[in-house]
């Protein structure tokens, strides 16, 4: 699901604390009229932020930065209560925020530097120019990362935005915008648009939005693609992933499940580079088992708000009763179920950190996205086998393997189908580098240079 975002059925939005299952707020949806209005004022202002220096531009990012860490533990408040990310994680995530706005602010001339070619008696020139106002249709579970991953690159390179946040978490959604407007970028080149999913299609036909980048699930990711090929527009997908862990027999064991525990559940399992298939040699797989096991046990499920609490609830109950339902088939092909798999009294929508072992690879825990705290433990008989089961999967977003061999890294990462590979260290993202996937798992590369040059004009300038 890679955190999908959710049709409202009537004229608000509504942010519901997934603790309680209380109301937060109400929102109403934006009327076509004023909608019409924001876009055209986005695409008049980006026109003029086009023409302003790339010193120009950073100016602002870097005050957003500074924004952004003076109201981390204010903004990872709103989320706790919006998607129910506890508050270090929340603050964590707005610091990371933060740091992407420095690095492209600082690193943004060099990406987009014109390079010089010499073509016979010509002098040639490629340059990086801006497409217009890009569109970004976002997901819940990192609900300010991101939408700064796609914002503080497309700023550096001249673009506009408007957003369109998943629809349970528009007082993020709100507070963005703010952060843009008060750290001093012009009126309407960005804008967060209340709207719920079904205005996604207009809005990619419009003739003043240029492209559309998204994160969320295959089935939106499918939707927006075909949207976007009609409207003959550029499109940056990343979206579900099936992550494998793979710990072969040299590894150090406890060191490997207890990276395993916090891969597996970091933002409650609702990652989509979280680790979900843990591919254990035969030789360590009981006693990877166990160490795992314990170390899952060990992580304290409980109230966002509550500093001691390492993983919060699922950030919708639908969510959490759909995760169930994927465990009950789960063990209904064969998984035997070693820990937790059973739904919480109360009105929260929590589920625990649940293990299944034995799983086979026609398992719906193995073909299936399992976007939550479920870790499905999968037997392997050796290296190559190892890698046809990593590989034996529609997603490629990220893999870890985890070993004693140094090496390992040149033998393994041609082989695996992924879009990141990591030896020895859990998958993560990086504004320094380039982030997406391959198969189903996305279209496209946010981050790093590469990110950066996701929706520019590559125009090629030839003087005679």
């Amino acid at each position: 699901m890679c955190g999908s975002n959710m049709s409202s059925p009537d004229r608000v939005l509504r942010s519901v604390n997934p603790m309680t299952g209380a109301a937060v707020a109400e929102f109403p949806i934006l009327p076509s009229a004023e909608r019409d209005r924001i876009l055209s004022a986005a695409r008049v202002a980006q026109k003029a932020w086009a023409r302003q220096s790339i010193a120009e531009r950073a100016r602002p990012l870097h005050k957003a930065a500074a924004l952004l860490r003076e109201r981390a533990d204010n903004y990872a408040r709103v989320m706790a209560l919006e998607m129910g990310k506890p508050l270090r994680d929340g603050t964590a995530e707005v610091n990371k925020c933060a740091r992407a706005c420095e690095h492209y602010a600082e690193h943004a001339a060099s990406y987009l530097a014109p390079r010089e070619h010499r073509i016979e008696t010509a002098r040639s020139q490629v340059r990086f120019d801006p497409l217009g106002v890009v569109l970004a249709v976002m997901p819940w579970n990192f609900p300010f990362w991101q939408v700064f991953r796609f914002l503080a690159p497309n700023l550096m390179a001249g673009n506009g935005g408007v957003l369109k946040h998943a629809s349970n978490v528009p007082q993020c959604a709100l507070a963005i915008e703010t952060v843009v407007s008060e750290a001093g970028f012009p009126p309407d080149l960005f804008r967060s648009l209340l709207l719920d999913s079904s205005a996604v299609a207009s809005l990619i036909a419009d003739p003043r939005i240029a492209a559309v980048t998204l994160t969320g699930s295959e089935a939106a990711g499918r939707a927006v693609a075909e949207a976007a090929g009609r409207a003959l527009k550029p499109v940056v997908l990343e979206l579900g992933g099936s992550d494998p862990f793979i710990v072969l027999a040299d590894a150090e064991v406890p060191r490997a499940a207890q990276a395993a525990a916090q891969a597996r559940c970091i933002n409650a399992g609702q990652s989509c580079i979280a680790a979900k298939r843990f591919i254990v040699a035969e030789a360590v797989y009981d006693d990877f088992l166990e160490h795992f096991v314990t170390a899952m046990q060990n992580l304290r499920m409980g109230d966002p708000l509550d500093p001691a609490t390492d993983m919060g609830p699922q950030a919708r109950r639908d969510l959490r009763d759909a995760l169930h339902r994927q465990v009950e088939a789960a063990i209904a092909q064969g998984a035997r179920l070693v820990l937790g798999g059973a739904v919480p009294p109360g009105p929260g929508a929590f589920y625990p950190p649940t293990v299944l072992a034995e799983v086979g690879t026609g398992n719906v825990a193995c073909r299936e996205e399992v976007f939550g705290p479920v870790a499905a433990v999968i037997r392997a008989r050796d290296e190559d086998d190892a890698l046809r089961i990593a590989n034996d999967s529609r997603f490629g977003l990220g893999a870890s393997v985890w070993t004693a061999n140094p090496e390992a890294a040149a033998w393994w990462a041609p082989r695996l189908e992924a879009g990141l590979v990591f030896i020895n260290g859990q998958v993560r993202s990086d504004p320094r580098l380039p982030f997406g996937g391959v198969k189903a798992s996305g279209v496209g590369r946010e981050l790093g240079p590469e990110g950066l040059r996701a929706f520019v004009n590559v125009k090629t300038v030839c003087v005679g």
